[in-house]
């Protein structure tokens, strides 16, 4: 059987929702059955994550200062039962806003160098900086 690309992609990113949540299928089905209004996928620091309006996320690093608003480009969009899609051609645009709550640093990574048999060792450690975003709105 031979299906379109935008249906196919709109198939695939339907059940992405469920991929994206990596968990059961039966908690996937609960979440739904929730009262949340909104669900959007957004892209920020290279990476995707799946939010909701109140909800605290752990981001990469950003300019924004402490306590600033942030808008993030908004991949998907869709209502809590998943009959309301809309699906970004890659993106929606800046629709959904957070504010900065903390900026900070992980804990600390050991990264260590060495080379078998010829006393070459090397040891330095690196903190990610990262910041604590609340979800304001989405539009």
């Amino acid at each position: 059987m031979l299906v379109s690309w935008p249906a196919t992609r709109i198939l695939i990113l339907k059940c992405a929702l469920a991929v994206l949540v990596k968990c059961p299928r039966r908690y996937v089905l609960s979440l739904i059955t929730k009262n949340m209004s909104k669900i959007a996928i957004i892209k920020t620091g290279g990476k995707q994550y799946k939010v909701e309006k109140g909800q605290t996320v752990k981001i990469e690093k950003t300019p924004a200062k402490e306590g600033g608003k942030v808008k993030f480009e908004t991949l998907l969009i869709s209502s809590a039962d998943g009959k309301d899609l809309k699906l970004g051609k890659p993106s929606l645009g800046q629709i959904v806003e957070g504010k900065v709550i903390e900026k900070g640093k992980a804990k600390k990574v050991a990264v260590v160098k060495y080379k078998n048999k010829t006393r070459y060792k090397r040891t330095l450690g690196h903190r990610q900086h990262f910041d604590k975003v609340e979800i304001t709105s989405i539009a």
